[in-house]
């Protein structure tokens, strides 16, 4: 609902002092564009796309010149450089995610949802993404809005808030810095 995927059943979302719940999809589709960048559990990368091509093509979409190269420096900074030729399919779920990443943060969206990111994988990659995703997230000084069962990684944030039945749990919801 933050980011206008879906609508809710009363109330209102602003999104960048856009009221976004009163737009009809296209109209919120593009407030997406312009603002938004997503990572998801999932990775939702094309399967008919190689590395290269998944981070090139929000760039394209947004009209962007000298993608390949971006997206190539992008791919750089998640250790990929040696992989961007490679599908999804040939790639583990770490490499997938680290994918997903670089085309988020290509896309240079001030604001970042990232909805389970290390949810799909070992404990041991989920940690190499959290790192790559906090460091990026810290250099491109992006929005990051983090959805998570994982209370370690949670409290990497700067602020917490917990959803208890589609509510917001008012006493859950930690100030700046502050850890339960």
């Amino acid at each position: 609902m933050l980011a206008g995927l879906d609508v809710p059943s009363e109330g209102q979302v602003y999104l960048d002092n856009t009221e976004i719940t009163s737009l009809d999809e296209e109209a919120r589709a593009l407030v997406r564009a312009r603002l938004v960048s997503f990572v998801f559990q999932n990775f939702q990368l094309l399967g008919s796309l190689t590395a290269l091509e998944n981070v090139m093509l929000p760039l394209e979409v947004a009209n962007r010149t000298n993608i390949e190269r971006q997206a190539k420096d992008y791919l750089a900074r998640v250790g990929l450089s040696e992989r961007e030729r490679h599908y999804p399919r040939q790639l583990s779920g770490g490499e997938q995610q680290r994918v997903a990443l670089a085309r988020a943060f290509a896309s240079e969206a001030p604001i970042l949802f990232a909805d389970e990111p290390t949810g799909n994988l070992d404990s041991d990659t989920g940690h190499t993404i959290a790192d790559l995703l906090f460091d990026m997230n810290r250099e491109a000084g992006t929005t990051l809005i983090l959805v998570t069962h994982d209370q370690t990684l949670a409290t990497r944030c700067e602020q917490q808030f917990r959803m208890d039945a589609g509510r917001l749990d008012t006493q859950a919801v930690n100030p700046a810095g502050a850890h339960e």
